[in-house]
């Protein structure tokens, strides 16, 4: 415990989503709090590539919970939209498949969805997404308490929230089974298995291997996705500017080199420059990953396991673009799948290399649900999956040629045409990530979501190190923005409950699931 006389003094290394949050939350719990960052400007994966001279959103690309943020902001006397102008989307994503005419809304109107469904493939279909719609709900209903809410959830603990009624509701569900193995139980149509078993890869992880309790993102969705006005960046300019505003300093362009510790306790930390500041508590917001692969000192490596390369989640090829495109009706988020979706995740997961034939996401930032665009170049974000491997291999231009190739060639037999030049484009690839983001080979999402056991395999926002928290995507409750957020919460919450500024009982109250494209 630390006298009054002095203001406990807090660093937050990483200026992502959940180093902002808990940085914000603590300076306005009245703390001292410096805000550690090694890129010029905050986000973390939140981030933007300039390209042919303007911005393109080249990180998460969707915004859903907006409940987690607002509820923290409410307890500042503000709110998302006094400091975000965001957009409610009708159309959450437009889906098209290799060698079909045919095309797919899924929207924010389940009913309309249904009717889209039966039109697409047959009315009994249509009846098994209803179907599906109304279990993805009963699940997040029975994990909301027990898993999603909790601090860190642990088997037993989940076992005896839940009652004898919750595990029967949770068994009788098949959580247990892969997503895929349990899509397959709700659709005929191989077509929308694929369009839901995509919900795997939000978390970074493959459908055949992730638990079948990835369903209730369906929900996640279904309450509500928004775009924000000049790009996802924007959600990390916000939270930052109102971190000053309480008093956070930021310190952009400062490596964290060193976790520093005396007696067994945080003591501070060393930044590249030699530079040592003193603190009482540090809040890591980056892949646990580096700590335990001693990238931030000796002192706290034993603390942290590391994750073998193939238990990490997916990486990426993008190229961020601002291009000319023609043919396919873009909205702003669009899926192409190809054929053999099973081939892709073998691929990436089993053989170690990209995709012989990826799905391609692509983000048309400047579209709306009318999917308009302004004549001419317009912002656009293709994403293929790949293995994060990047700290191990690096891939050639052969392979990279492969790959794009592939991708555009399955795009244009959708009807898209993109035209761009040499310098509209910008490809980054599982080892820019892995030196964007150390300790983490590329990988996205933390460790993979395989099997129904994983959910329990990320750290909590404590470690064995006293007064050292954790905070990003690679501990609970895992990836994606909100839920990045919500472990800048909890860490803080665990921070002030270790300072006795809160009850240790308090909960940060979440209703949630996961949701990262």
């Amino acid at each position: 415990m630390h006298s009054a006389a002095r203001t406990p003094r807090v660093v937050v290394v990483g200026a992502g989503i959940g180093g902002l949050v808990s940085a914000l939350v603590l300076a306005h719990r009245g703390l001292d709090v410096t805000l550690l960052e090694s890129a010029a400007t905050p986000g973390g994966k939140i981030r933007q590539v300039q390209v042919d001279g303007v911005g393109v959103d080249s990180g998460p690309t969707v915004f859903t919970m907006r409940w987690v943020l607002d509820q923290m902001l409410q307890e500042m006397g503000t709110s998302l939209s006094e400091i975000l102008k965001l957009e409610n989307i009708g159309v959450l994503a437009r889906h098209a498949w290799d060698g079909s005419p045919q095309t797919l809304d899924l929207l924010s109107d389940t009913e309309r969805t249904a009717d889209a469904i039966a039109a697409f493939s047959s009315p009994q279909e249509a009846k098994r997404f209803l179907g599906f719609c109304k279990e993805a709900r009963s699940l997040y209903d029975t994990l909301e308490k027990p898993y999603i809410r909790s601090e860190r959830p642990d088997l037993l603990s989940m076992v005896g929230d839940l009652g004898f009624q919750g595990l029967a509701t949770l068994t009788g569900l098949g959580p247990f089974a892969s997503l895929w193995r349990s899509l397959g139980r709700h659709f005929h149509d191989p077509r929308l298995q694929q369009l839901f078993g995509r919900y795997a890869t939000y978390c970074g992880a493959s459908p055949w291997s992730a638990p079948a309790t990835l369903m209730l993102v369906a929900q996640v969705e279904l309450d509500g996705v928004w775009s924000v006005s000049g790009g996802m960046f924007e959600v990390a300019k916000a939270l930052a500017q109102l971190g000053e505003k309480w008093g956070v300093k930021p310190r952009y362009g400062n490596a964290c080199e060193r976790i520093l510790t005396n007696g067994g306790r945080i003591s501070g930390v060393q930044l590249d420059s030699g530079e040592i500041i003193v603190a009482d508590h540090v809040i890591f917001n980056g892949d646990v990953a580096a700590m335990a692969q001693g990238l931030l000192g000796p002192a706290v490596k034993p603390s942290f396991q590391a994750v073998p390369a193939q238990n990490r989640s997916l990486s990426a090829f993008t190229l961020s673009m601002h291009a000319k495109s023609s043919g396919f009706p873009l909205v702003r988020h669009n899926v192409f799948f190809n054929q053999n979706y099973h081939a892709e995740f073998d691929d990436i997961f089993q053989k170690r290399r990209l995709p012989k034939q990826g799905t391609v996401y692509v983000c048309a930032q400047d579209r709306s649900d009318e999917g308009l665009a302004a004549p001419g170049l317009e912002r656009l974000l293709c994403l293929v999956n790949a293995p994060a491997d990047g700290d191990t291999h690096s891939f050639n231009s052969s392979e990279i040629h492969e790959c794009e190739s592939s991708s555009l060639a399955l795009m244009r037999r959708c009807g898209l045409q993109i035209e761009a030049s040499p310098q509209q484009v910008v490809r980054t690839l599982p080892q820019d990530f892995a030196h964007l983001f150390p300790g983490s080979g590329g990988a996205l999402y933390g460790q993979a979501t395989h099997g129904w056991m994983s959910a329990f395999a990320r750290p909590s926002s404590r470690s064995k190190v006293p007064g050292l928290y954790t905070a990003g995507g690679s501990v609970h409750p895992g990836p994606g923005v909100p839920m990045a957020a919500m472990s800048g919460r909890l860490a803080a919450a665990a921070l002030m409950a270790d300072l006795g500024l809160t009850k240790l009982s308090h909960r940060v109250v979440i209703s949630g699931g996961m949701s990262m494209r």
